[in-house]
């Protein structure tokens, strides 16, 4: 098993980014608050966290193999 030491920094923005990601779903799929204000903030908040999940992982990766 490989170990891979992540500052706690970097482990706080990966649990942020992937909260976001999980709201914005979870926003998407209830149906508690009117769709026309539930859709543009669920995608929004999904992509966000989506999005910024990519250079995080890229940083993950490249420290790993270095």
């Amino acid at each position: 098993m490989r170990n891979l030491e992540i500052p706690l920094h970097e482990l706080a923005f990966v649990a942020a980014t992937r909260g976001m990601a999980g709201a914005g779903l979870g926003l998407l799929l209830a149906d508690y608050i009117a769709p026309e204000t539930r859709r543009p903030v669920g995608w929004t908040l999904l992509a966000i966290g989506a999005l910024s999940t990519i250079p995080i992982a890229v940083s993950l990766i490249g420290n790993s193999r270095g």
